[in-house]
């Protein structure tokens, strides 16, 4: 598939023209920048995706894998836990400094569960919601769309269904995972649930690449 706008698919879930998003001021002109480059990549993430145009299907090649998706998850769980480890050591080393009876220890770490689990969902459910990729998948370049949703984007409340239906297909033995195996679009019990597809994202917009950019835009010529 070219990338030429005639073999582009139509459907209504393409993101908008991204040079609708570009800021007239000298500031904001990075940031612009940086959201073009997210949009010509959502857009690009969301060609490969099977879309229903007219009487033509278009269908993707670069679903991601289990490996892949799998990486990704470990990456962002690895980034939860941390941020939970450090926000614990300080509450803890604050506590310390005072005489807190054993009642209110047992409560506090009732609370912190629970605070642990709210971090977990939110760092989810906002990704998904929002760019359609946590860190993890931005480091492994894959991308979280909603086929026939408004630019791709999954929302909220369709985000919070794929995070509760990873949960299920973790039951039993992480068989809802392994459908990712055998399913032609790569798609998890939770991905089936919440009517998602994972694909490749070769042209995520990282912090990396626009660094490059920048120097070699400072280069002199």
């Amino acid at each position: 598939m070219t990338g030429s706008s005639a073999d582009a698919p139509r459907g209504e879930y393409l993101p908008p023209d991204p040079t609708a998003s570009r800021d007239k001021g000298a500031v904001g002109e990075e940031a612009a920048a940086h959201a073009i480059a997210e949009a010509r990549a959502q857009a690009a993430a969301a060609r490969r995706v099977r879309a229903q145009t007219g009487e033509k299907e278009h269908v993707a090649a670069d679903y991601t894998g289990l490996v892949t998706r799998a990486i990704g998850f470990g990456i962002d769980a690895v980034i939860i836990d941390l941020a939970a480890v450090i926000v614990a050591a300080i509450i803890a080393l604050a506590l310390s400094l005072f005489n807190v009876p054993s009642g209110i220890d047992t409560a506090l770490a009732a609370l912190g569960a629970i605070v642990f689990v709210v971090w977990g969902a939110a760092y989810f459910v906002t990704f998904w919601s929002t760019t359609g990729q946590t860190p993890g998948a931005r480091v492994m370049r894959f991308r979280v769309l909603a086929p026939g949703a408004n630019g791709g984007h999954i929302g909220p409340r369709r985000a919070f269904v794929r995070l509760i239906a990873m949960v299920l297909a973790a039951i039993p033995l992480l068989a809802g995972y392994f459908m990712v195996l055998f399913d032609d679009r790569r798609r998890g019990l939770h991905d089936r649930l919440a009517r998602t597809v994972v694909v490749d994202a070769p042209d995520t917009e990282t912090p990396v690449r626009r660094m490059r950019a920048r120097h070699r835009a400072e280069a002199p010529l």
